[in-house]
């Protein structure tokens, strides 16, 4: 598998980037800066989640033959030999 961005920077590679950050950012805003990504990452995995349940629902209405969440008797019964 092909990374999308390139190689993957190892362990000398991130401490100049953290360096980097340290001297752009200043040691006391680095911390509310990951505070402000993690709560943007956790409001785009809510939204991300929400349109997914919406999506579940309007395809339910269109084909309420398509169970979403629970399992059929046939689909977790195996072959008989």
């Amino acid at each position: 598998m092909i990374p999308l961005f390139g190689p993957v920077p190892g362990g000398m590679e991130m401490m100049v980037i953290l360096l980097i950050a340290v001297l752009l950012f200043g040691a006391n805003k680095i911390p509310k800066l990951a505070r402000s990504t993690g709560e943007a990452m956790g409001e785009f995995k809510k939204g991300r989640q929400e349109i997914e349940e919406e999506l579940q629902e309007a395809q339910s209405e269109v084909d309420p033959t398509v169970e979403t969440d629970t399992v059929t008797e046939t689909e977790t019964d195996t072959t008989e030999a």
